[in-house]
């Protein structure tokens, strides 16, 4: 029997995406200004910018959504 090398193996799988607690903190920390710059090259080089859209989409209506909750609560107690 015929032992395929590791470097055969890992030619037909495919490259996996960034995990979902990767993007959060590529979402979060690029919202707040703080992404280095390496980070951000290391973020969309050779992956799909697919999840880092919908990740930004998401944190956005989770922050507007949370603003008019706030608002609401304030203007509520008036």
């Amino acid at each position: 029997m015929t032992q395929v090398p590791d470097s055969e193996k890992n030619k037909d799988k495919k490259p996996q995406g960034p995990g979902v607690l990767k993007v959060m903190q590529s979402v979060a920390a690029g919202a707040l200004g703080v992404q280095s710059s390496k980070r951000r090259e290391e973020d969309f080089s050779g992956h799909s910018p697919l999840p880092y859209i919908i990740g930004g989409l998401l944190f956005t209506a989770i922050f507007i959504g949370t603003l008019v909750l706030i608002v609401q609560a304030v203007l509520s107690g008036q």
